[in-house]
């Protein structure tokens, strides 16, 4: 490994203030993208984790978004509210709930397609830069997985 610099000091140095401040201005940025869906940012990722996997297990959706199921519960209920998704018991073993994605549901999928279109203008970023950007967190995110389970 290569020598380490000097240890920031300052807040502004820190790399966890800035993933932490960019987090939360990629939220913001999707606020009013997802504002025109009535959906929430942890919402869409929930909707985005079914679009790709229909009728799964809450316990799998809570573990593809790193979320404890009981954070992810609430938030399925109030999507089954807008009549996005249904919950269901599992026939084979009645303590696991699936979740399906309604018709309004796949509907919503249509009217959510230009998010990402629509965030990636407003970045104003080249996409070069950006899907380099991805890969250096996704890397980033699985070494401190790595780091934690140690």
């Amino acid at each position: 490994m290569d020598r380490l610099p000097p240890l920031p000091q300052t807040l502004d140095e820190q790399l966890c203030f800035a993933l932490y401040s960019t987090s939360h201005a990629m939220t913001k940025a999707y606020k009013p993208l997802l504002d025109k869906l009535s959906l929430t940012y942890p919402q869409y990722l929930a909707m985005l984790v079914l679009w790709e996997r229909d009728d799964i297990a809450v316990k799998d959706i809570a573990a593809r978004l790193d979320l404890d199921p009981a954070t992810v519960t609430p938030l399925l209920k109030r999507l089954e509210a807008l009549g996005y998704v249904e919950r269901v018991r599992s026939a084979a073993d009645e303590r696991i709930v699936n979740v399906l994605v309604t018709p309004e549901g796949r509907a919503l999928k249509e009217r959510a397609r230009s998010v990402p279109a629509d965030l990636f203008c407003a970045m104003q970023q080249s996409p070069d830069f950006l899907v380099r950007l991805r890969a250096d967190l996704q890397q980033l995110r699985d070494a401190l997985s790595a780091a934690n389970e140690r």
